[in-house]
């Protein structure tokens, strides 16, 4: 393998150029590769497809991986709202004078060169790209494999822009899609300020563990949806249901409903109809399972103590029924990955010791977990949604990849 360091160095070069570009031509670059992708989306479609005809039919990650007319045009509609963003960086945080004629400010910055490691979804090569490029960044995108022919094709068309912009095509670049390069990456401190995995837990886990580089952690999500007895019992299916199968093999989708006991047999046989349309598997405690038995729902299986806490992706749910408001509680603080986390109810007392006690970026009240999106939330594109609590947490957004520079100015001043 090819060593990836000259490619970083050149990025780190690149970054310069970047910084240099005004904020009104930061948003006509961003505009400009908008149209050009609408120009080329059948040349982006049929890298896409080479993709998708590597993938088995039954993975889950497909739908990650798929694009469609669709959804092109809403990844060039999401580069014209970055666009039209207000520009992150060069804004004076603070002004004083510490004495006389000595003057300090601060300024948020860019944070120089952003890389990300992901799978699966193409879309996050043009999410990053706009994301860096607005907020004056350079970024290194290392994708996966199954990726990789729709990788190289949008970043192709974003080197095409970057170049009639005078920057240079290394200020977005793309790695090998091998395994091997990663840990190369994981080291390289002199190159890349910041490194944000999204993808797997596993993937997750590996860079935090071996990362030279500042990490934030972005994307595994374990959602629950509570059902508290006081809920109007329709709303809350229609909660549910949208959070399990609207998009399942995405971060903010539900895995786990918690129900309390006094309306579980009225509750969830009302899963059914929508959970069967989808062939939802079902991974149930013992009293869910019964109910659920005798109602006859077919794709029905015992939890097992690993169900709890597992992050799905795939039209698959656990169900546990809890006796008190406090025994779910502890449910969502064993198990929560501290992504997105929904009560459904209308008891306000209860709704306001959930929101205020539950630990994690999101929490909802009588609404679908789905909303937990840098676009939903206003903020436009996301890097991804950041479950930690230093520099971000929720959608990790154009606000965020800047940091704080102190300029001094003086005229002799000595300490």
């Amino acid at each position: 393998m090819t060593p990836i360091t000259p490619l970083l160095q050149a990025t780190k070069q690149a970054a310069a150029a970047v910084r240099r570009l005004s904020s009104d031509e930061k948003t006509a670059l961003l505009n400009r590769l908008a149209d050009l992708l609408l120009a080329e989306v059948e040349t982006v479609l049929a890298a896409n497809q080479l993709d998708l005809d590597q993938m088995p039919a039954a993975d889950p990650k497909k739908d990650r991986l798929r694009l469609t007319p669709t959804r092109v045009t809403d990844l060039a509609a999401s580069l014209r709202q970055v666009a039209v963003l207000p520009d992150p960086a060069g804004v004076l945080l603070l002004q004083r004078e510490i004495e006389p004629g000595l003057t300090l400010k601060k300024l948020a910055v860019p944070l120089g060169v952003v890389g990300v490691i992901y799978e699966s979804r193409p879309n996050v090569t043009i999410d990053v790209a706009a994301l860096c490029l607005r907020s004056g960044n350079a970024c290194v995108l290392k994708g996966g494999k199954e990726a990789d022919h729709s990788n190289r094709a949008l970043v192709g068309l974003i080197g095409q822009v970057l170049a009639e912009f005078g920057v240079p095509q290394e200020a977005v670049l793309l790695l090998p899609p091998d395994r091997a390069v990663v840990n190369e990456l994981l080291t390289a401190t002199r190159y890349v300020d910041i490194l944000i995995p999204r993808g797997s837990e596993s993937l997750i886990q590996y860079v935090r563990t071996h990362s030279l580089i500042p990490t934030i952690e972005t994307g595994a999500g374990v959602c629950h949806t509570y059902v508290e007895t006081s809920a109007d019992l329709n709303m809350a299916a229609r909660i549910v249901i949208n959070a399990k199968v609207s998009r399942p093999s995405v971060c903010n989708s539900l895995d786990c409903v918690l129900v309390d006991a006094a309306v579980a047999a009225h509750f969830l046989p009302k899963l059914m109809p929508d959970f069967g349309q989808y062939n939802v598997d079902v991974f149930a405690d013992e009293v869910a399972f019964d109910i659920l038995q005798q109602a006859g729902y077919p794709n029905l299986y015992p939890a097992k103590p690993a169900d709890f806490g597992r992050e799905f992706l795939d039209y698959k749910c656990a169900i546990r029924v809890v006796n008190t408001f406090d025994e779910a509680l502890s449910h969502v603080q064993a198990y929560s990955s501290r992504h997105s986390e929904a009560i459904v109810s209308t008891n306000p007392a209860l709704i306001e010791q959930f929101l205020s006690e539950v630990d994690a970026a999101a929490v909802y009240a009588n609404a679908s977990t789905r909303f937990t999106d840098g676009g939903c939330f206003g903020l436009g594109a996301e890097i991804g949604i950041s479950t930690q609590k230093l520099h971000a947490r929720g959608p990790f957004a154009l606000e965020k990849l800047v940091t704080e520079k102190w300029v001094v100015a003086g005229n002799g001043q000595v300490r």
